[in-house]
C-alpha cells in the first residue's frame, strides 16, 4: 500500500528565510556562542558522530538543503556497539521474506541488513518463487543458509504473495514474527529496539516509523512518521506497513494464513486480522525500516499496482463483517490506496441539534437552511439557544422557525453568554438518543450530513465526532484537534488547501484524535449527560469541547473525525474574537486551567501526532 506525500502545504508553511538572511543569523555572536556551548554539550553527551550530522545539518539548512539522514533517527556508531555488546535475552525474532525475480543487488543488501543486526536472536526465512530465469538468487541464498544455521531457505512455486507468505509461516519458529519485502532494508538497530519494547511493555504487536528511499539508497522518497494505533485510521490505509512485529500466538489467533483474495493488499488485511486479536499494541516513534521504492514497487506509488486497489477494499470489508460493522469501504478519489468506509445506520433514532444564537438571524437561516437540505437523514429536532440577542428583528425571525424549518423551536437562556451553559441548558430540553452541538456560523455542504455523523456516534466504541470544516477560502479550519500544539491544542492540517490529501492521508480517510471541534460535535446524549455536559466553571468559552472529548477517551472511547462531513465555517463571527481586555484575561485563564488539568499530553506530544513533528504549528512540519 502507497502512502502518498503531504501536498500542497500553505505558503507561509513552506516559505523560507532568504541564504543571506540565513547567514546573518548564523554569523551573529550571540547565536554563534549558543551554538558553541549546544556543540559541546552535544559532543559530551552524544559524541563526535552526532555532532558532525547536527553541524551538516545546520550548514545543509543555511543552504536550503534537508539532509533525511538527520531527521531519519540513523543510530550512532557507539549506540549499535553498546548494543551488540549488551547481548540481551529475548525471543527469537522470525524475518520472513517472499522473494521473487529480485535484482541481485537488492538481494545482497536486503540480506546484509539482517546479518548486521545488533540483536543476533533471529530466524531468516527466504521462500523464493523465483522463475528459472533467476536462479542465481536462488543459488546465493542456499549459500547464505549454509554458512549460517538462523537462515532457511526454501524454493516453492509461485502461488501469489499471499499465499507465498503464508509458506513463509509455516516454517518460521521464532515467537515473534516479522515480514521484511525482498528489496527493502532494515535498519542495524531495528530488532533489537523491537525486542526491548517487547520486554519492556508485553506488547504482542509492535511497529515502527519508516522512510522511503530512491532505489540507489541515497535519494529521500518520504518519510512515514505515524501516529499510535488508531483503528478508523487503519481502516483507512495501510498506515503501519513497515516495520511491525507480532507474536507468533497472536499471528494463531488471528489466522496463520493470507488470502490470495487480497493479494497486492495481504499486508493490510494482516494487519487488521492482527489489531483485532492483539492485546497489547505498541508504537515505536523511530525510523527502522527503509523502504525502497523504484519501478514496480508498491513504495513507488499504488498506481504500480492497481489491483491491490479492489484488493484493499475487499480485506477492509471483510473486517466490517468479522466486527459487525454493517458498511462498506469505498477508494477515495484522487489518492489512490486510501479507503473510506460507509457505514450503514443500525437503528433510526432521534437526533437533537443544538445552536446557540444571538443576533445574526442571517448567519442563522444560511445555517438551518444547509442542514435541513443536506442533513441526508430526516429523524431529528432542532434546539435554537437565544442568548442575549438586541435585534428585534432576530425575535421576529424566530417566530417563523416552526413553518419553515419541521421540529425548530426556541428555548432562551438568560445571562451571560457561557458556551458550556448555553449548550448545557438546550440539551435538557433535548429529546434525542444524540446531540449535536452546532455553531450558527456553520454552512453544511455535504449531502449526507448529519446521516454521516450518526453513523459513527452509534458505534458503542465512539464517543465524539467532528466534521471537516472550511474556512470561507477553501483552507482547512478543522479536521480533528492535537494536543500540545503551541501549549495548549491546535486544529490538524489548519489552513492546508482543501483539496489537500494531508500527511500520508489523512485529510481525506477517517481519524482518531483526542479531540474534535464543538463547533460541530456529535455524542450520544446519555454520554453527555453522564459526563456532566461541558464544563461551565473552568472551560466557559474556550477549550470545554476538548475537555469533554478528553474525558471521553480516558474512559477508551475513540473520537473520530469523518472528512465525509463537511461545512464551512465563519469562525467567531456571531459572536466575535476574544479580542477585548476582558475576553482576552479569560482565555488565559481557561488556557492555565487546561493546561494544569491536560499537561501530561501538552507535555508529552499527542499520541496521534508524531514526536517528530513540531509542535509550534498544526502542519505536520517536521522539527
Amino acid at each position: 500500500m502507497a502512502q502518498q506525500q503531504p501536498a500542497n502545504r500553505p505558503a507561509d508553511v513552506a516559505a523560507q528565510d532568504s541564504v543571506g538572511g540565513m547567514a546573518r543569523r548564523l554569523l551573529n555572536p550571540a547565536h554563534l556562542g549558543d551554538l558553541a556551548r549546544r556543540s559541546a554539550a552535544t559532543l559530551r553527551q552524544e559524541g563526535a558522530q552526532q555532532l558532525w550530522r547536527d553541524v551538516t545539518f545546520r550548514v545543509g539548512l543555511a543552504f536550503h538543503h534537508d539532509s533525511w539522514r538527520h531527521r531519519a533517527d540513523l543510530p550512532l556508531r557507539r549506540d549499535l556497539k553498546a548494543q551488540r555488546a549488551a547481548d540481551p535475552e529475548g525471543p527469537v525474532i522470525s524475518i520472513v521474506v517472499p522473494v521473487f525475480n529480485t535484482p541481485e543487488k537488492y538481494f545482497k543488501e536486503m540480506i546484509n541488513s539482517v546479518w548486521k543486526q545488533t540483536y543476533r536472536r533471529w530466524q531468516l526465512v527466504l521462500v523464493d518463487a523465483s522463475d528459472p530465469d533467476h536462479g542465481e538468487i536462488g543459488r546465493k541464498a542456499q549459500e547464505a543458509a549454509r554458512t549460517d544455521p538462523r537462515i532457511v531457505y526454501q524454493k516453492i512455486d509461485n502461488g501469489g504473495i499471499a499465499a507465498n507468505t503464508t509458506q513463509g509461516f509455516a516454517l518460521a519458529n521464532g515467537q515473534y514474527l516479522t515480514l521484511l519485502d525482498h528489496d527493502d532494508v532494515l535498519y542495524p538497530n531495528a530488532l533489537f529496539e523491537m525486542v526491548r519494547t517487547i520486554r519492556d511493555t508485553g506488547a504482542d504487536f509492535v511497529y515502527s516509523d519508516e522512510i522511503v528511499l530512491s532505489a540507489d539508497l541515497k535519494q529521500l522518497g518520504g518519510y512515514h512518521f505515524k501516529p499510535d494505533f488508531a483503528p478508523d485510521y487503519l481502516r483507512g490505509c495501510n498506515y503501519i506497513t513497515h516495520m511491525a512485529v507480532f507474536s507468533a500466538d497472536l499471528l494463531e489467533a488471528a489466522g496463520r494464513w493470507e488470502s490470495p483474495e487480497f493479494d497486492g493488499a495481504q499486508d493490510h488485511d494482516l494487519f487488521l486480522r492482527l489489531t483485532e486479536k492483539a492485546k497489547h499494541i505498541e508504537h515505536i516513534k523511530k525510523v527502522l525500516y527503509i523502504w525502497r521504492g523504484h519501478a514496480g514497487s508498491t513504495a513507488a506509488g499504488m498506481d504500480a499496482k492497481p489491483y491491490a486497489l479492489a484488493a484493499g477494499e475487499r480485506a477492509i470489508d471483510a473486517q466490517l463483517r468479522r466486527l459487525g460493522l454493517p458498511g462498506r469501504a469505498m477508494q477515495v478519489p484522487g489518492a489512490p490506496g486510501a479507503f473510506q468506509v460507509r457505514y450503514e445506520l443500525t437503528g433510526r433514532p432521534l437526533v437533537s441539534v443544538l445552536i446557540p444564537s444571538k443576533n445574526h438571524r442571517e448567519d442563522l437561516d444560511r445555517c438551518l437552511h444547509s442542514l435541513y437540505r443536506n442533513a441526508g437523514y430526516d429523524n431529528f429536532e432542532v434546539l435554537v439557544i437565544e442568548n442575549n440577542s438586541t435585534d428585534p428583528e432576530t425575535f421576529a425571525y424566530y417566530k417563523t422557525l416552526p413553518g419553515r424549518y419541521p421540529n425548530c423551536r426556541v428555548v432562551t437562556y438568560e445571562g451571560p453568554f457561557n458556551f458550556s451553559a448555553v449548550n448545557n441548558f438546550g440539551a435538557r430540553f433535548a429529546k434525542g438518543e444524540h446531540l449535536l452541538l452546532l455553531n450558527n456560523d456553520i454552512e453544511i455542504l455535504s449531502s449526507d450530513f448529519l446521516r454521516e455523523l450518526l453513523s459513527y456516534s452509534q458505534r458503542p466504541d465512539v464517543g465524539a465526532v467532528g466534521a471537516k470544516l472550511y474556512y470561507p477560502d477553501d483552507t482547512i479550519q478543522h479536521a480533528g484537534v492535537i494536543m500540545g500544539i503551541n501549549g495548549s491544542a491546535g486544529h490538524s492540517h489548519k489552513s492546508y488547501p482543501r483539496a489537500a490529501v494531508g500527511d500520508l492521508y489523512r485529510l481525506v480517510t477517517t481519524q482518531n484524535y483526542m479531540a474534535v471541534t464543538g463547533a460541530c460535535l456529535m455524542t450520544r446524549a446519555a454520554l453527555y449527560r453522564e459526563q456532566g455536559g461541558l464544563d461551565e466553571t473552568s472551560f466557559a468559552v474556550a477549550y470545554n469541547d476538548v475537555d469533554y472529548c478528553l474525558k471521553l477517551w480516558q474512559k477508551g472511547l475513540l473520537n473520530v473525525y469523518t472528512p465525509r462531513a463537511e461545512a464551512y465555517h465563519y469562525e467567531s463571527k456571531s459572536r466575535g474574537l476574544d479580542t477585548t481586555p476582558e475576553n482576552a484575561a479569560r482565555y488565559e485563564r481557561e488556557k492555565a486551567a487546561f493546561y494544569a488539568k491536560y499537561r501530561q499530553y501538552i507535555d508529552h506530544y499527542d499520541p496521534y501526532y508524531n514526536p517528530h513533528f513540531n509542535n509550534k504549528f498544526e502542519n505536520f512540519g517536521l522539527k
